[in-house]
């Protein structure tokens, strides 16, 4: 059975506002909600014009309280910037507010670039690359401390030097862990630490299958997950006719376009975004973007996203749809639940 859930990094179209983009986001989440979408995810982007979401754990308390029952999480947390016990906390906090429905995915990615990352760094030196996996480790063992303290199993040895500093609030239960990658490595640690896995295809097609077939052949079982869980983002455009899916595309590919030149900022209108004119090489470049994304009718999308699932052994779906008509971005997000018979849960 396919799971189909969402992924929104609350573009900002251009002439338009942050505050427009985050209010967006809360409006499409109550719709996904309602197209029975399982999860809702929002991204992390630091110091640019494209997207809104800077702060997730903020945005995912006010997703929270705006929807009844969609699980609500970050897609993701980028761990290297923050101190575990300071994410931990946060994410206990949400998940008292809203226990069951939170979830907390991670990755390595700055979201920025170096000097924002520099700036967003934790303490006099910023955590390198490398101690990611004891970053993971301990916000895992705080986030089972805080039961711990409720007696449920897991949390920090006895011996740890952290021992006796506790993530409150306490309770039963803790937000449902992710790690998220676009790599080989995001799914060796995903395998790790038994943790459920989500690959970013809309990030790297190039990688194929293979990260998602050393997370499975290298799982570890956990106190998390006793069997490998993987999942895929992927870049989503539905509409009516393909001609229409196709039109409404236009932004986000060429955004994409100019990502690739270093020069992304926020998202034009479909109108100016198929008028801007390119040089040849430019064509041909854009020609590649729109293969990175799904695009056509309910059918088309279904099919090709069936076939992307047998090539990478998931059912699981995290849905990336751009486009800064804000009505047409809901309806492909409906048109992929009809598409897959996908129903909210009454």
């Amino acid at each position: 059975m396919v799971t189909l859930s969402a992924l929104d990094q609350s573009p900002i179209r251009e002439g338009g506002t942050g505050a427009q983009a985050l209010r967006e986001t809360i409006d499409l989440a109550q719709a996904c909600e309602a197209f029975g979408y399982q999860r809702y995810w929002v991204a992390e982007h630091h110091s640019g014009s494209s997207f809104a979401g800077s702060a997730p754990e903020i945005l995912i308390g006010a997703i929270a309280a705006a929807t009844h029952s969609i699980r609500v999480g970050s897609g993701g947390v980028m761990l290297p910037h923050y101190s575990p016990l300071k994410v931990a906390e946060t994410f206990r906090v949400l998940h008292a507010l809203y226990p069951d429905r939170i979830d907390l995915g991670l990755g390595r990615a700055p979201g920025s670039d170096q000097k924002t990352s520099r700036a967003l760094q934790p303490g006099p030196q910023a955590y390198g690359i490398d101690v990611f996996p004891q970053q993971v480790e301990l916000l895992q063992q705080f986030l089972e401390d805080a039961q711990g303290m409720q007696g449920e199993a897991g949390g920090l040895p006895v011996d740890h030097p952290y021992q006796g500093i506790h993530a409150v609030p306490a309770g039963p239960g803790m937000p449902d862990l992710w790690m998220l990658g676009s790599s080989s490595d995001g799914a060796a640690y995903a395998a790790q630490f038994g943790m459920p896995y989500c690959f970013a295809h809309f990030i790297n097609q190039d990688a194929g299958p293979t990260p998602l077939e050393i997370y499975r052949q290298t799982f570890r079982p956990s106190r998390i997950s006793d069997q490998p869980l993987g999942s895929i983002g992927v870049s989503v455009m539905v509409a009516d006719t393909e001609e229409e899916a196709q039109r409404l595309s236009a932004s986000r590919n060429l955004w994409v376009l100019h990502l690739l030149q270093n020069r992304a900022g926020p998202f034009k209108s479909i109108e100016n975004a198929l008028a801007f004119p390119l040089r040849p090489d430019e064509e041909q470049m854009l020609e590649g973007v729109k293969q990175r994304s799904i695009t056509g009718t309910p059918e088309q999308v279904r099919g090709r996203l069936l076939q992307l699932g047998a090539e990478y052994g998931v059912d699981d779906f995290v849905a990336l749809t751009i486009t800064p008509d804000h009505d047409a971005r809901k309806r492909s997000y409906e048109l992929l639940a009809q598409a897959f018979d996908i129903k909210a849960v009454a």
